[in-house]
Formats: structure tokens, sequence, C-alpha cells
């Protein structure tokens, strides 16, 4: 049923207009080393049809019961044994139902009865269906069951209304099937505080002084530590790193910002990752205004940042702690 070594993946496509971004899904787990195999509902193929969906995947799609299998088998249970996770997306109210309830009229719903692997559920509704008490009460139950669920978007949706209920962004749906493929879950229970990007320190009111760090090694150390069962809040600076799913983040802008926070949240984390470029200097006095050429070439003073892994490092009730060093030259003996 599946590639040596590969996880297989059950990608459950459902009948709305969401169902175009199936392929794209399909492309992007693809691109993570992982095998899919498609499952269109009736009602998906008329938004997206198995030729493609089967074309992108290299394999088969599922559209019945009733299709003729490739081998002398109960399709459903063994692909059932087979696949490492099930991810609807895009979920409708229709089959939301149908899990909630234990109704298996289509292969969908056969399979997910089935299946003991991870679950991962991504709806797209009209927003007036999303807020109803049986979709609430629906999701609610497959929730109690451990069902993951990736939760709609607010933008425009197709019937012309503007509300909760798009499907979410693909990468959302990604990391939410990669955090449940990941079996190992070393750190369930523990709390995770992480610092990334860096720190900006005001010049006058329109300039500062920061340098060149990007976020993405805290982003990272963040994807990997939910996926191993911790609570996650990201301590991040100024920068436009997408935040994963289901990671708590404080954004902060200055040196001092990013101490109080960290301060606050450190007696109750267990581990403390200091990824941050945090600025060594700042100016000792912000202009209220813009400093204007006509003033001349300004003077700029400056003075010492906090050194926040220094200070954290002596508290007396100090978690677990993982600092960075970023150096230019003699690297390992600076670090």
């Amino acid at each position: 049923m599946k590639a040596e070594g590969k996880p297989l993946v059950a990608l459950g496509v459902t009948g709305c207009i969401g169902a175009y971004k199936a392929t794209d899904i399909l492309r992007r787990l693809q691109d993570r080393g992982l095998e899919i195999q498609p499952i269109l509902t009736d009602s998906a193929t008329h938004f997206v049809t198995p030729y493609v969906m089967q074309t992108l995947a290299g394999r088969k799609a599922i559209t019945g019961l009733w299709d003729e299998p490739d081998r002398i088998e109960v399709e459903h249970i063994a692909l059932s044994d087979a696949a490492d996770l099930l991810l609807v997306a895009p979920a409708t109210a229709n089959i939301i139902a149908k899990f909630a309830h234990g109704i298996a009229d289509d292969f969908l719903s056969t399979f997910y009865l089935s299946t003991e692997s991870p679950v991962v559920i991504a709806p797209a509704m009209n927003s007036k269906m999303w807020r109803h008490p049986a979709t609430r009460e629906n999701v609610a139950v497959l929730e109690d069951r451990g069902v993951g669920f990736v939760n709609p978007g607010v933008g425009y949706l197709a019937c012309g209304w503007e509300g909760e209920g798009r499907l979410a962004a693909v990468e959302d749906i990604i990391d939410a099937a990669l955090y449940a493929l990941r079996r190992k879950k070393s750190l369930a229970g523990k709390r995770v505080l992480i610092s990334g990007g860096p720190t900006v320190e005001a010049i006058d009111s329109l300039r500062f002084i920061t340098n060149r760090s990007s976020g993405k090694m805290a982003v990272a150390l963040a994807w990997e530590a939910k996926a191993r069962g911790a609570e996650v809040t990201l301590v991040l600076g100024p920068v436009g790193a997408r935040v994963p799913q289901g990671v708590s983040a404080v954004r902060v802008r200055s040196a001092a910002e990013m101490k109080a926070v960290i301060e606050k949240d450190l007696v109750s984390a267990d581990i403390l990752v200091m990824a941050a470029a945090v600025a060594d200097f700042r100016p000792t006095r912000a202009k209220d205004g813009k400093i204007r050429k006509e003033d001349g070439i300004p003077t700029i003073e400056l003075e010492r940042t906090e050194d926040i892994l220094a200070s954290i490092s002596k508290h007396p009730d100090r978690p677990f702690i993982v600092g960075f060093a970023a150096e230019s030259e003699e690297v390992r003996e600076r670090g």
C-alpha cells in the first residue's frame, strides 16, 4: 500500500469550493517526503477531478466504496492498516457530522471508522454553518476523541459573505499534519519558552539600531518543540517569520521588553531557549520626533543593553537553559 520508509497520508477531499486547494496541499505534503492516497467524496469530484489528484499523487484516487480495487482485499481496511494519518482538507459540515455520529455511507466516512491513525480536519464552510450549534457540537465530539482541527480562517467566502469559514492557510494545514505524524512526544507536559528574532533600539521616533536576525531559528525550534508535545511560547522580535499554528507568540521590540516578558514567564517554563539576537547597545536617549538633517550630524551615545541570558542564568529558580552566541571570528572559543 505504501513505499518503504515513507509515511502515508490519506488525504480526504470533500465537496466545497476550497477543494481546489487540495492539489497544493498534496504537493506540499509530497515536498515533505510523504506519500499521499487521495480519497474524494462524490461531491468533491464536482470541484476537483480524480484524474488530477491521482496524476499528482502517483496512485489511484479513491472515489467510492464500490471502486474496483487493484488487489483482492477490503480496501478501506487495508488502507487503514497502511495509512499513518487521515487528513481531511477541506472538510464540510456534512463530513464532520458523519464522523461525529459514526455514519459510514461512503468511502471516506467508512475509512474514518476503521482507522486508528491520527486524524486532522480542516473545515471550510459558510460562516453560519460553522457557527451553527449542530456543527459546534460535532466539532466538540471529535475534539474529545482526539481529532485535531485546523480551524477556518476569516475572509471573503465563495458565497459572497465575509467572515469565519474559509479554509485555513495551506501552511497551517501542513504544520498540523506534520505535528500529528510525529510519534515522539518527548516534551509532552513541558512548557518551552523560546526567544527569537532581533531587538530594535530607538534612535528617534523613526530610526533605530538593529541586526540582521530573521527569527527562522527560533521558529524552527518552536515547531520542533510543539511537534514533541510541548506547550510553546515564542517571544519574538520584529520579524515577518510565520509563527507555527498552536504556538503562542508575544511580539516585542526592544531588549528591555524582551527581558520583561521572559522574566514574567520564566517561573512556569521548564526549558528556556535564547535564540534571539538581542542588540548589545542602545542609544542613551531616544529623541522624541525625528532628528532633522538641518540640525546637523548628530552624535549618538550608546549604552549596553541588558544581558538577558546572563541575568536569567543567575535566577535561583531558572529552568533548563539553552543559549546561542553569534560570532564572526574564533567562533568556538568565543561561543
